[in-house]
C-alpha cells in the first residue's frame, strides 16, 4: 500500500491525519535534522497501521515535507 504523506512538525505528541485512503498529515515533534522527522513519521505510521516498523518504508521525498511511504 502506498501512502501520500505531509509532514506537519508539532510539539505535541505525534498523531496521524487521514483525508482520503492515500492521503495522510502526520505531525510529529522532532526536526527534519538528520532523519530524525522521517524516522519519527515512520514510527507514527507503523503504530497507527499497526504493523512492525520494518514494515513502513519511505520511498521519495527524504528532504520534503511530502513524502511517499509503502506499508507492506
Amino acid at each position: 500500500m502506498k501512502l501520500f504523506i505531509k509532514y506537519k512538525r508539532t510539539s505535541k505528541e505525534p498523531h496521524v491525519e487521514k483525508i482520503d485512503e492515500e492521503h495522510f498529515i502526520v505531525a510529529v515533534k522532532e526536526r527534519p535534522i538528520e532523519g530524525k522527522a522521517n524516522e519519527a513519521i515512520t514510527e507514527a505510521l507503523a503504530d497507527y497501521f499497526n504493523v512492525a516498523k520494518s514494515k513502513v518504508t519511505l520511498v521519495s521525498g527524504h528532504a520534503s515535507r511530502e513524502k511517499l511511504f509503502e506499508i507492506l
